[in-house]
């Protein structure tokens, strides 16, 4: 490896279309900034375990939900763990980089999230709600999602026809996400109408926002790689969390003033240079 020009392979699905969203925008901007520091190479997801020998990391961004090609990234990722490559986010993230049920593990446990179980014979733990919501285990960008009333939850989750996540609808104010690079907070954007999950803004993140993000960038222990805490803003000014996005979280940069997406680009660039020449991440 040349210590002054790492090889980046940086896998993104440009042409992926996503509900709000402009997924190879984001990518494009990204790419020809980096490229400044690294010599870089992109590839569709469906390639990248060809592709990935002779590169110093693999950058996985914005590649599109797993669902899609499950079967490809899961052999994708055991090639990885096999032959010790190096992957932007590391594999061992516990949160959506290994499904749903850490959203049932962190409920049990007590922490900040929306309440949610696994059956419908679970019901009576939640909190008492005119409707719930029911999704897939398995699932992303809200496909297979459904809001039914309290009556019809076992039916709802037989029509599902797998595992799945139930949660009461819970009345919220909005939704916000604070963005993380190894351990280091970025910056916060928020939905001011609920309707409206990608048109966001610009927050100013209080101390206590912090602190609850934190929690759940602590539980990760991922050292490296970029997090997306979202969560929900409820009537009485708490948080509850979402979910927590550690596999190819999609950054609005569009939504931040330049200067704020210049200093997240320079995290962004010396985050991955430490990865790729294999340094250990600094202690806070």
């Amino acid at each position: 490896m040349s210590a002054a020009r790492p090889r980046l392979l940086y896998v993104t699905d440009l042409a992926y279309r996503a509900r709000g969203r402009r997924y190879c925008d984001e990518d494009i901007f990204l790419t020809s900034r980096l490229r400044a520091r690294f010599d870089l190479a992109l590839c569709h997801p469906l390639d990248a375990g060809a592709l990935m020998d002779g590169f110093d990391a693999v950058v996985v961004r914005n590649s599109g939900p797993v669902l899609g090609h499950q079967s490809a990234y899961d052999a994708f990722r055991a090639q990885a763990l096999a032959t010790g490559a190096r992957v932007y986010n590391p594999l061992t993230g516990k949160a959506d980089m290994a499904g749903k049920q850490y959203l049932l593990d962190l409920s049990a446990a007590g922490f900040p999230v929306i309440p949610t179980v696994g059956s419908a014979e679970e019901l009576h733990r939640l909190p008492s709600a005119e409707r719930y919501v029911v999704k897939p285990k398995l699932g992303a960008d809200s496909v297979g999602l459904r809001i039914v009333p309290a009556g019809q939850v076992a039916a709802a989750v037989t029509a599902a026809g797998g595992e799945v996540l139930i949660q009461p609808c819970v009345d919220f104010v909005h939704e916000v996400s604070f963005y993380f690079v190894d351990d280091d907070f970025q910056y916060a954007l928020y939905a001011p109408d609920p309707e409206r999950r990608w048109e966001l803004r610009p927050h100013a993140a209080t101390a206590a926002d912090l602190e609850f993000a934190r929690r759940f960038i602590d539980w990760n222990d991922l050292g490296h790689g970029i997090q997306r805490v979202d969560a929900c803003r409820t009537r009485d000014g708490g948080l509850l969390l979402v979910e927590l996005e550690d596999l190819n979280p999609y950054l609005s940069l569009e939504a931040l003033a330049e200067e704020a997406r210049d200093a997240f680009v320079t995290a962004f660039t010396a985050s991955l240079s430490r990865f790729a020449h294999g340094a250990a991440l600094n202690p806070a």
